[in-house]
């Protein structure tokens, strides 16, 4: 593990646990110090995760490639179906 960069240990680990047995995944900007390839590849495999997942992010994209069903709005905690609006809320300008 001393060898791999953070971007393949943020890879690794995100792997190892999309494998895993887990129902429910909970990811802090998963997204993060990954390259293009590897980020596709992470999305591709959280796309075909059949547990819930429940993700902070600002990449729009990976939102978006996820296809959330449901989103929490914070600070307040208020929980609603997605629609594509809140993709606003999502990037930082």
């Amino acid at each position: 593990m001393k060898v791999l960069s953070g971007g393949e240990r943020t890879r690794l680990a995100l792997a190892t646990l999309v494998v895993s047995a887990a129902n429910v995944l909970l990811l802090d900007e998963p997204t993060n110090n990954l390259d293009p390839a590897s980020r596709e590849e992470i999305l591709g495999a959280l796309g075909e995760y059949q547990g819930a997942v429940i993700m902070v992010s600002h990449d729009e994209g990976a939102v978006q490639a996820l296809k959330p069903e449901r989103v929490i709005l914070l600070p307040d905690g208020d929980e609603d179906i997605w629609k594509d609006e809140y993709f606003d809320l999502v990037s930082i300008d």
